[in-house]
């Protein structure tokens, strides 16, 4: 999440009467994350408060996907999991368009995203997870993940002049990993489960109160792919240190809650070191863009690429899961 585009008054009246949801009381921008631009936005109906997120997207997001993203949500929403609900228009439609930007208004999730999160979350955020995945199942819908292994040699080229600038070998060590995740990463032949996955689980796109798990929200990466994969996005986000130190605490308690859900196959506890590994050049990968590249106009700094550097140092020197906290 972010901060591109500015609205006015009017256009906010203009996108407001689409939908039955009372009047503005207040619109503050949200300056997490990279992606789109959102607002919370607080609206009084009958005479009480209400709270929402207004979501711009921009030119990252491909505006034929959104209805994928839409849907998954509200599916999901449907199916238990506590995640946003996009808000109808009084068309019965769920998109909008505003300052020229296509626009969805969903629900408000109660809770905080943890700076800090420890073991106990890393369970609750691992059952939800399995079960997110096991509910997606049953989601008619499909979409390529556009950055899997095969995009990232591209992506690079648009940083690799710049990446020994930032720490010295970069270049070289990101040439002979790219080489070595190609030779070793899962392939359609594998027989790794796949279904849909978030691939964006960040600890600021999950919330908790207390304990609890509250919500699981920016569905915006959503995609079909391996569901260990996203394991292995999870695993890099929330088991590593601010001092790039590995917690085996965490990680084993996440694949606890995971497998509480729904039990990894041998095949997946196998590829869990490359697909970590893999986990990590894709953010490096990403960051290295943005950090060089950064969008004009966000409200929010480019986060530094060389957090998954240490990353995927450490997976590179990995043998087997058991030193992830799962084993066969």
């Amino acid at each position: 999440m972010a901060v591109y585009t500015d609205l006015t008054d009017e256009q906010l009246a203009d996108l407001l009467s689409d939908y039955d949801i009372g009047n503005v009381l207040s619109l503050k921008g949200i300056a997490e994350g990279v992606e789109n631009s959102n607002f919370l936005l607080t609206t009084e109906r009958e005479g009480r408060p209400e709270k929402f997120i207004l979501t711009l997207y921009e030119k990252r997001v491909n505006p034929t996907d959104l209805p994928f993203f839409i849907n998954l949500m509200m599916h999901l929403a449907e199916s238990g999991l506590p995640c946003p609900v996009p808000v109808k228009r009084k068309d019965g439609s769920t998109l909008s368009n505003i300052a020229g930007r296509p626009a969805a208004i969903i629900s408000f999730l109660e809770g905080l995203s943890l700076r800090r999160p420890e073991a106990v979350h890393c369970h609750a955020l691992g059952a939800s997870m399995a079960e997110m995945h096991l509910a997606a199942q049953q989601f008619g819908m499909t979409r390529a993940n556009n950055l899997s292994i095969d995009a990232w040699p591209e992506l690079y080229e648009t940083s690799r002049h710049n990446a020994d600038t930032l720490h010295a070998g970069l270049t070289e060590l990101i040439d002979g990993e790219l080489v070595r995740l190609k030779e070793h990463w899962p392939n359609a032949d594998a027989a790794l489960p796949r279904g849909i996955i978030h691939a964006d689980l960040f600890a600021d796109n999950v919330f908790f109160i207390g304990d609890k798990l509250s919500g699981i929200i920016d569905f915006y990466f959503a995609c079909s792919d391996m569901m260990a994969y996203d394991l292995a996005i999870v695993l890099n986000a929330w088991c590593f240190e601010t001092d790039t130190s590995f917690n085996i605490t965490k990680a084993r308690a996440l694949m606890d809650g995971y497998n509480s859900v729904r039990k990894l196959t041998p095949e997946e506890i196998e590829a869990l070191p490359i697909l970590a590994a893999g986990a990590a050049m894709r953010f490096l990968l990403t960051r290295l863009h943005d950090w060089f590249a950064p969008q004009e106009g966000a409200l929010v700094k480019p986060k530094n690429p060389l957090d998954y550097l240490h990353r995927l140092r450490f997976h590179k020197k990995t043998k087997s899961a058991a030193e992830y906290g799962v084993e066969l």
